[in-house]
């Protein structure tokens, strides 16, 4: 045998040793199934309501000396007047930064001299003052809290310096291609309803804002029978309500507005691309009305847009991700509040991919709504949802935004113990109940933010030739037709 057919045979004889070793079948083996959920039980707790008609719900937590004080005002962005978005966003900032009786720096030394913190904040629906700190220092943060609850001083000062800073951000967040595309999905979805606007206002309207507004703002709104107090942690209730009625009993109760009931648009497809030349990627949202809070049918509905695009399930990630490589994630979330709610997917990928991100999301959309649900991704959702529980309920803190969220939007207390109990006993059928009734894949709001002018052809290409293409810096809000006006010389 020469050396070349000597060295033919050796090349045959390992290439057939490769080929056996690729034919070798491996055992595979699933991801282990979850452990079994160990047992959780909620604290104590009692509610009460002053005579004044504040509400307080204490709840005894003694595993850390730690105390936690949750006020929360029914009042937020959706009450801001006419005209002046921005107002609740702008007198939460400024709760905290000086009263008729302690400067900003004053506040600040005191909760730092107990080792506490102190915050404020505001969203859609509601106003919000926590503190958090030692038992031994429940008397001097109970008496801050009501401090910057009832007499905010709003000096001139302060008012500019917290205007400018709003302003100065939402010049900022006017670039940031994920900030538009949440902002106009909501305006989209709510339309002119107080939820469909943004809650930080404008640069326009923030400087309407006076001191004069705020302090009718907080003179109609900041009143006890508007207002929830949870006192969570080393506390017992009676030492809880005594506390509470010591510092805010002898505040009288007043009238509060009426809330204006305000229907929201029908859902109605519409998909408008911002259009921003130098972006390298396009950011995705879509989505409709949905239901609020309250609904009874929330919670399958909840779940049933976590098997979309939240934890344990996924099909988004999976599909955009994990397939398809066209993005680095994807979610899907529920957004409720006390009029109404909406869902929204979200992800944003290359710029030369957005038609077929944009195609597949809305495909899985329709899927949910069209197919129901294999039983196994239902219950990798229930698994994580119920296994991750406990952590929603692991320190005083944690408790004290539960049960105020509960009171707020007048559900059952009890239910948040048994949340992990509920979650398990939906079944494939209501998710598909749920998703039939309430997703309209013919109907979507759709927001693209990207080089527009690169991917409007493959858009049609997919299907999608009906659609709005606005320059980013002509989008206009708070405009009918989400353009800037532009007026003759």
């Amino acid at each position: 045998m020469n050396r070349l057919s000597a060295l033919g045979l050796c090349f045959w004889i390992l290439s057939a040793s490769v080929a056996g070793a690729q034919a070798v079948e491996w055992p595979t083996e699933r991801a282990p199934r979850p452990l079994p959920p160990r047992e959780v039980k909620f604290p104590p707790f009692q509610v009460k309501t002053l005579a004044n008609g504040m509400q307080v719900v204490s709840v005894s937590h003694h595993e850390q000396p730690a105390v936690t004080m949750r006020m929360l005002v029914r009042v937020g962005a959706a009450q801001d007047p006419e005209g002046k978005g921005g107002l609740a966003e702008l007198l939460a900032k400024l709760l905290d930064q000086g009263t008729r009786t302690r400067t900003a720096q004053q506040i600040a030394d005191q909760i730092d001299s107990i080792g506490g913190a102190m915050g404020t904040g505001s969203g859609t629906d509601l106003t919000f003052v926590n503190a958090v700190v030692m038992k031994d220092s429940v008397a001097l943060a109970m008496d801050l809290v009501a401090d910057v609850i009832r007499n905010p001083a709003f000096s001139p000062e302060e008012i500019e310096r917290q205007r400018e800073q709003a302003v100065s951000t939402l010049r900022v967040s006017a670039e940031d291609p994920a900030y538009v595309a949440s902002t106009l999905f909501d305006r989209l979805v709510y339309g002119f309803h107080p939820y469909g606007k943004p809650g930080s206002g404008t640069a326009q309207s923030l400087q309407r804002v006076t001191q004069d507004d705020l302090r009718a703002f907080h003179r109609q709104y900041f009143v006890p029978n508007n207002m929830i107090l949870a006192i969570v942690g080393d506390i017992t209730s009676e030492e809880a309500f005594g506390a509470a009625d010591k510092v805010f009993g002898s505040w009288p109760r007043a009238d509060v507005p009426a809330t204006k009931s305000v229907e929201p648009p029908p859902p109605t497809r519409r998909l408008v691309i911002i259009d921003k030349p130098d972006a390298v990627q396009t950011e995705i949202r879509v989505g409709q009305i949905a239901i609020q809070r309250k609904h009874p049918e929330y919670l399958a509905f909840d779940v049933a847009v976590k098997i979309l695009g939240g934890e344990g399930a996924n099909r988004l990630h999976r599909v955009l991700r994990s397939e398809r490589g066209l993005t680095y994630g994807a979610e899907a979330d529920t957004q409720a509040f006390k009029q109404a709610g909406d869902f929204v997917a979200e992800t944003n990928t290359r710029t030369e991919t957005t038609a077929e991100t944009l195609r597949l999301t809305v495909e899985e959309i329709a899927k949910l709504q069209r197919q129901r649900v294999f039983e196994r991704e239902l219950a990798d959702a229930q698994a994580y949802l119920a296994g991750s529980f406990p952590l929603t309920i692991e320190t005083p803190n944690d408790i004290a935004t539960s049960v105020i969220n509960a009171v707020f939007y007048e559900l059952p207390i009890e239910e948040v113990a048994t949340y992990r109990e509920r979650v398990q006993a939906i079944t494939p059928d209501d998710i598909q109940r749920v998703a039939r009734q309430y997703i309209r894949p013919d109907r979507l709001s759709m927001v693209l933010v990207g080089n527009a002018k690169a991917f409007l052809p493959s858009l049609r290409e997919v299907g999608f030739t009906e659609f709005e293409v606005i320059a980013l810096d002509e989008l206009d809000l708070m405009s009918a037709t989400l353009k800037k006006e532009t007026r003759a010389p």
